[in-house]
């Protein structure tokens, strides 16, 4: 009896699937590496687990090369790697951000600007503040020179307004501080923007 059609096909197919899937069964793979005394090995039974981070070739029965597996990167290595991937980073969101080094002036100049306003404010808050203290202390110094007890609520008044006055001091120099930061930033990333747009 002939088979015809489909039915045909179908046998057809799974002959030649099952002797694909012999054939791949088949491949036997070596392995290429170099041992803890410097010799060449070529093995069927796999690395050493020892000697898996110096790398190593995967090789066919015929000795053609399947795969390199490289050698794993020293600590040292790894860290470079990993500084060299951030500074890529960095240098792409740079020029995002900045196609000309006018722009990072102006950018650098703005935010200087924004920080000079909150330090000037600041500082206005701080002369009233102690303005406003040395009227208190003037006030307690005439009650005392007068033989009064000093009121209780003008020397609340004046332990408050030492409290901000503290307050206004540290606010100005973390706006100095932040200041100096952002010029810093704003400097090294200048340089860096040069650099990448001389080097286009």
């Amino acid at each position: 009896m002939r088979l015809r059609g489909p039915v045909y096909c179908l046998l057809a197919l799974g002959v030649l699937a099952s002797g694909v899937s012999y054939a791949v069964d088949k491949v036997v793979e070596y392995y290429r590496y170099t041992d803890e005394r410097g010799i060449t090995v070529i093995s069927r039974q796999g690395i050493p687990a020892n000697l898996i981070g110096n790398g190593y070739e995967v090789l066919s029965e015929q000795g053609r090369v399947l795969r390199v597996i490289p050698r794993a990167p020293t600590p040292e290595e790894y860290k470079k790697m990993q500084a060299d991937q951030e500074q890529a980073k960095s240098d792409r969101q740079l020029l995002r951000l900045y196609t000309r080094i006018e722009d990072i002036d102006r950018a650098r100049d703005r935010k200087i600007a924004d920080i000079d306003g909150q330090i000037s404010i600041a500082r206005g808050n701080l002369l009233s503040t102690r303005s406003l203290k040395s009227d208190l202390q003037r006030q307690a110094a005439s009650q005392e020179r007068a033989g009064r007890q000093v009121p209780a609520n003008v020397l609340k008044q004046i332990e408050e307004v030492s409290v901000d006055e503290q307050r206004l001091q540290q606010q100005i120099e973390r706006y100095m501080d932040s200041r100096k930061q952002l010029e810093n930033t704003f400097a090294r990333d200048k340089l860096r923007l040069t650099e990448l747009l001389e080097g286009k």
